[in-house]
């Protein structure tokens, strides 16, 4: 059974994405398969975001803090997401360009790490919808649980894109001629297609999980500390390799004849891949990556990398808060690129020990 556009193409009436959107606001799904997280996967992802902290490496130094796996980096999880992304775009919220969607908020909530193993499945909520900014902003929120119905990950996504404008033919070509084969093909018009079946929102239970013992002494930890600097280096071999290692086939992460159509001054890093490289920047400060309990960031400005000479991103941080309750401390980090600031916000959450 399709959506009321049917109805719309049956009457003559226009589709506007934007009403279509708003009314689909609170609608959730069940992506169809889980996702398995394997070790080479972890490996080549923790390559990808240069994150090299051995319980990413190393099974025996993963068992030695406790896992009986390696440890997927913080944001592995975009691997599944951009996977629930995509089905939504086509499904659910049509209407947009995917070329042209940009992602301005980052959540992620742990209640436990992911790891090797992990057999992941994914629900999906159109979690709110509202115009600003000249741009439809589109939040949508995933409960990642595992094959014991055990949370995992909440997340949640902050997307701007514009819909009902004209794609620009050349772009369009541009992209048809550049994007991987299975990419971009499926909805040839942007109307909604049959829908997938809505399931009883599921009620997945906490995981019970020990305080970390290889994370920072919370009693060596003060309000106003600072992390040890972090500069990291991304060229567009870089970029290529997260692409294909996450997924994410937008060309204006790699081509210069899609950034020139766009508007863009050269071709940008992921937001993701810069998030990622946050988090490997706090976990090898904090010792023990799965001890982050919450990691938020704002994109603010992009990466861009050029051909000649890499893109450099500089990383500080500094303890904002602590809580000697729960023994937990907020961390607040900055990223910096050509001496412009990349996260608008970014906080870590993390559990010492």
């Amino acid at each position: 059974m399709n959506t009321g556009t049917d109805e719309a193409v049956a009457t003559g009436e226009s589709f506007d994405p934007a009403e279509h959107a708003a009314a689909m606001v609170g609608h959730h799904y069940r992506v169809d398969d889980y996702y398995e997280v394997g070790r080479e996967k972890v490996r080549e992802y923790a390559r990808a975001v240069q994150d090299y902290h051995p319980v990413h490496w190393e099974e025996d130094v993963a068992q030695e803090y406790g896992y009986d796996g390696l440890l997927a980096p913080l944001t592995f999880i975009s691997l599944v997401g951009i996977l629930a992304q995509r089905k939504l775009f086509e499904e659910v919220v049509t209407g947009y360009d995917l070329s042209q969607i940009m992602q301005t908020d980052q959540i992620l909530e742990f209640h436990r790490p992911i790891k090797v193993g992990d057999q992941l499945t994914c629900d999906v909520y159109l979690h709110s919808f509202r115009q600003a900014f000249g741009g439809d902003i589109i939040v949508t929120k995933n409960i990642v649980t595992d094959q014991r119905d055990e949370l995992v990950l909440t997340t949640y996504t902050t997307l701007i894109g514009r819909s009902g404008g004209d794609i620009d033919p050349n772009l369009a070509g541009a992209v048809r001629n550049v994007l991987m084969h299975g990419l971009g093909e499926e909805t040839p018009q942007h109307q909604p297609r049959t829908m997938p079946t809505p399931t009883p929102a599921p009620v997945p239970t906490a995981p019970e999980v020990a305080p970390s013992k290889h994370a920072i002494a919370f009693d060596s930890i003060s309000a106003g500390d600072e992390l040890p600097p972090r500069t990291v280096r991304l060229t567009r071999g870089d970029l290529v390799n997260y692409a294909g290692v996450s997924g994410d086939a937008n060309p204006i992460h790699w081509s210069d004849e899609v950034v020139k159509l766009v508007g863009l001054d050269n071709v940008v890093a992921h937001g993701m891949l810069t998030m990622g490289l946050g988090g490997g920047f706090v976990t090898s400060w904090l010792g023990d990556p799965g001890a982050v309990k919450e990691y938020n960031v704002r994109f603010t400005s992009p990466v861009y990398v050029g051909v000649d000479e890499p893109a450099e991103v500089e990383f500080t941080g500094k303890v904002k808060s602590v809580d000697p309750e729960t023994k937990t401390a907020v961390v607040a980090i900055v990223a910096k690129s050509a001496g412009r600031k990349i996260f608008g916000r970014a906080t870590a959450t993390v559990q010492l020990s």
